[in-house]
């Protein structure tokens, strides 16, 4: 019997994660522990990662736990700087559609929730792209903020759901073969996962 074939993510999306925003953004290191899983994720699974920093000269460099484009880190396919709120810029734009022309499932995680993440998440529904937006690594500064914006995108019709709910529904099937490495991952992330749900989820 052929092995199964798992379903295909198309990108991972890290909207805006920047050293600036440490102390500003509601439960900041709970969007950073989240948006680490899917970057190890997107190792095992092979989904390419686009990143954004937004007015990186006043706003600092995308967090250094993260390891973007280091030596040792996942390289992405566009790590832009940007002064729009939306993550969908002409050079993020051009590095996407070099993967191809088809319509594409984009994962996001990043901030805020109700201004880059939102309208990032928009212009890929009206490019007829399937979004999820992974409410476990989604926040603002002001929490009041984030169960409104998802709220928005759900009816916009992005997908609101988890890390973990996403990861297994990207595998589709137990007999893949990077099912053992994503169980894993899933494992190591367990405690982290519980602490980002009861803080970000609870709204």
């Amino acid at each position: 019997m052929a092995a199964p074939a798992r379903r295909l993510a198309d990108q991972v999306s890290i909207c805006d994660l920047q050293e600036k925003f440490r102390n500003a953004i509601y439960e900041y290191p709970k969007v950073i522990a989240t948006t680490q899983k899917m970057l190890k994720a997107s190792q095992i699974l092979d989904i390419p990662v686009f990143a954004t920093t937004q007015l990186r000269g006043k706003l600092g460099e995308t967090c250094s736990e993260l390891g973007l484009d280091a030596q040792d880190g996942v390289k992405t396919q566009a790590h832009a700087d940007k002064s729009a709120f939306s993550m969908w810029v002409p050079e993020v734009q051009k590095a996407f559609n070099a993967l191809g022309s088809e319509k594409r499932e984009c994962i996001i995680v990043g901030i805020e929730s109700h201004i880059c993440v939102t309208q990032t998440t928009l212009d890929l529904l009206r490019e007829g792209h399937k979004v999820y937006v992974l409410a476990d690594g989604v926040s603002s500064c002001n929490p009041q903020e984030v169960p409104i914006a998802l709220n928005r995108l759900r009816t916009e019709g992005a997908v609101v759901t988890t890390s973990e709910s996403f990861l297994y529904e990207c595998m589709g099937d137990a007999g893949i073969g990077e099912f053992k490495q994503i169980s894993g991952l899933v494992r190591e992330y367990n405690t982290k996962t519980k602490e980002s749900l009861q803080a970000l989820c609870k709204f």
